[in-house]
């Protein structure tokens, strides 16, 4: 048996989309039996509404702190070495935004906790990347009920059996049958724990990292396969525009809060993805 991947392309999924209408009319032919659809959290996040503008929020001195020495001395520094970050990625965060970052650093403590704000970058699920200005998602608050909502509505629209998993690009840590989490989610087998502590326990001890899968609707999948198909479809997925804030900033040549939604609306979005397990390689390609 093969795993083949199929692209679902879409336009870009602006606060106020109705992602299962989008779903749906996007894979209204063409599924089978068994099909795995896999979603971005992210994108149901920002269809949903569910983002903040941090242009909004006035930072507290603890969010000052953090923005001003711990991302950029800590982060920066001694523990993004240890961790083994990309050089490009040390040199952002010793030039974090002190206001900017300090406004995502109060959001951050305010919704998740200490332990998540001390993240360097998806703060327990806060997002920026592909999101225009200054705005950021927020995790989903019932993954769980919005796999099943899209997995029944698929099913009645194609009549086919297919089950669902929602995706967070964030990395969980596996060591054989332990799967470490970056955030608390209810996903069978996830363990979650100590916040930045597992990315930093993760990095340096060279464990396994792979997409997180959050949610799943249909058929059971035990969580080493559902991190493996996680994986599969964030790499056909890609980062849309750019996986973080500089990197997006970088590709539009404007400055970090400077991307707007015409911008983001040129470019190629890939919300959905199918995997298929098939013995003929030509069954299922590429859209």
């Amino acid at each position: 048996m093969r795993l083949k991947v199929r692209k679902i392309k879409t336009g870009y999924w602006k606060p106020g989309t109705n992602a299962i209408n989008e779903i749906t009319s996007a894979l209204s032919n063409g599924l089978d039996d068994g099909d795995i659809v896999v979603v971005s959290e992210k994108a149901l996040a920002t269809a949903q509404g569910l983002v903040i503008d941090e242009s909004e929020i006035e930072p507290g001195s603890m969010a000052r702190l953090i923005a001003k020495y711990w991302e950029r001395k800590v982060w920066g520094g001694p523990l993004g070495r240890i961790t083994k970050l990309k050089q490009r990625t040390l040199e952002n965060l010793r030039n974090y935004p002190i206001m900017e970052g300090a406004a995502h650093k109060q959001l951050a403590l305010r919704r998740m906790g200490l332990l998540q704000a001390l993240r360097h970058y998806s703060e327990g699920g806060i997002d920026a990347s592909n999101l225009p200005y200054s705005l950021v998602s927020l995790p989903l608050p019932n993954p769980r009920e919005t796999a099943s909502l899209i997995m029944e509505t698929l099913q009645e629209v194609n009549g086919r059996d297919v089950t669902v998993m929602i995706v967070d690009g964030d990395a969980t840590f596996s060591w054989r049958n332990l799967h470490l989490a970056p955030r608390r989610v209810n996903f069978p087998g996830l363990i979650h724990a100590g916040g930045f502590l597992i990315f930093v326990v993760g990095r340096c001890l060279g464990l396994r990292a792979r997409p997180t899968p959050i949610a799943y609707a249909g058929e059971v999948i035990n969580p080493d396969r559902a991190l493996w198909l996680a994986a599969a479809a964030h790499r056909a997925r890609g980062s849309g525009a750019g996986g973080t804030v500089w990197g997006m900033s970088r590709r539009f040549g404007t400055k970090l809060n400077g991307v707007s939604l015409d911008m983001l609306e040129e470019v190629e979005h890939v919300p959905v993805v199918v995997l298929r397990f098939t013995e003929d390689p030509q069954k299922i390609s590429s859209s």
